[in-house]
């Protein structure tokens, strides 16, 4: 079973998430809040793998929310952040605070319910051309994450050009003619030269650092 907190200022949105996500057997809703404040207590009561969070809300924001569950939890649950507005430059920074990825309010219901199910299984939920919108935005910040890049060798900063076009590893090792086992092996090395959790902290950087400029296709040279 799938626990998932809801986390959202508009009671309507709540009840339509909770009614979408309690008709699938294989997931539960297990706590709700209107406000980001009270979200560690929730998350450490109730402990769910996903947390649905809005982006916007009135007293704490879905980024400090999604920065204070990373901050005071040892094994955080995967935060998926909602927004009205694909251009929301909120969202990007939901992303450097930690989150996986990021839904519309307005996407069909089962775009919503595959999300959670890809986040549990520690995918990423990636947009290509809304990360590099999100990126051209909120414009390139100098963290210790982009400033790790330049330690990459030519084979991972590849898989990392590769990951940013939302690539999965099987479609990776394709496009690079080895196997996934050694595609594996690149992610891993990215993310702990990198010192971030998972794909989508590794895109952020990418884009953060320079590696991918914000309007190109993030292919490999």
């Amino acid at each position: 079973m799938i626990t998932v907190a809801l986390v959202d200022d508009e009671d309507l949105i709540r009840a339509g998430l909770r009614a979408l996500i309690e008709s699938e057997p294989d997931l539960s809703v297990v706590a709700e809040e209107a406000d980001g404040t009270g979200v560690v207590d929730m998350a450490r009561r109730h402990r769910p793998d996903v947390v649905l969070m809005d982006v916007r809300m009135p007293r704490l924001d879905g980024i400090e929310a999604t920065r204070a569950l990373e901050r005071s939890l040892d094994a955080a649950p995967a935060v998926v952040v909602l927004t009205t507005f694909e251009n929301d430059d909120y969202v990007y920074g939901a992303l450097r605070a930690g989150a996986r990825g990021f839904l519309l309010k307005r996407s069909r219901p089962e775009q919503i319910l595959d999300a959670l199910r890809t986040v549990v299984r520690g995918d990423s939920l990636l947009f290509p051309a809304a990360v590099r919108r999100l990126a051209a935005a909120a414009g390139a910040v100098d963290t210790p994450a982009a400033r790790a890049v330049a330690s990459l060798t030519e084979r991972e900063a590849t898989t990392l050009r590769l990951l940013a076009r939302g690539m999965s590893n099987a479609e990776i090792a394709a496009e690079l003619f080895v196997g996934v086992e050694t595609v594996k092996t690149h992610v891993s090395g990215i993310l702990a030269k990198l010192s971030v959790r998972d794909r989508t902290q590794a895109v952020v950087a990418a884009y953060d650092s320079g590696l991918i400029r914000v309007g190109e296709d993030p292919a490999p040279r």
